[in-house]
């Protein structure tokens, strides 16, 4: 098969690693030759991170340039939209609809945009937006907001749940799997 290319985008903290690796995991157990590259970005204190899983028959190189991306996964809708020059034509956008500021923001320089949504409609993205925040608290843990993009992005994938709930057995705390199996069911039935 040829090369796939997902980004997983959002802010420091937010568990972009947890979702690669388990998306990495899920991805060799079904055979697929797979890079994952670090976090680029200041991976703390609320800076803005990505993350290449590339897959396929063969990978050579980790890194996804501008028009590449068959998905992104965003934890917050200005990442998406800040990232959306990587996307391919006819790419898929999975985000979560919650908004943190960024530092210009924050401090009045700037105002959040509006209608993020709509705007990367209108660019020709396909948008599976959900409030994955409250989904999260919903399964007993605000930050499982990174399991519930997992159940979202499973739509996106011809792998069945009993994969994706082993990757999850393989990669989250074994005092935390309940929750982050609930958070992986409501993400994906959102």
């Amino acid at each position: 098969m040829e090369t796939k290319n997902i980004m997983i985008v959002g802010v420091g903290g937010q568990g972009s690693l947890l979702a690669s690796k388990t998306l990495g995991y899920l991805l060799i157990n079904e055979g697929y030759d797979v890079k994952v590259s670090e976090v680029h970005g200041m991976s703390q204190r609320g800076g803005s991170v990505v993350t290449y899983v590339r897959y396929g028959d063969k990978v050579y190189s980790p890194i996804i340039d501008e028009g590449e991306a068959d998905v992104i996964v965003s934890f917050e809708l200005l990442e998406a939209a800040r990232w959306m020059k990587c996307l391919k034509e006819g790419g898929q956008i999975v985000t979560n609809t919650q908004q943190t500021d960024p530092m210009p923001v924050v401090m009045g320089a700037a105002e959040y945009p509006e209608n993020l949504v709509e705007k990367m409609r209108a660019k020709g993205a396909k948008v599976d937006a959900i409030d994955c925040l409250s989904l999260a608290e919903e399964a007993g843990n605000i930050k499982a907001v990174n399991v519930v993009l997992l159940g979202r992005l499973s739509h996106y994938f011809d792998m069945s749940e009993e994969s994706w709930i082993k990757a999850l057995e393989a990669n989250v705390p074994a005092k935390l799997l309940d929750i982050n199996k609930k958070a992986f069911e409501l993400g994906k039935n959102a």
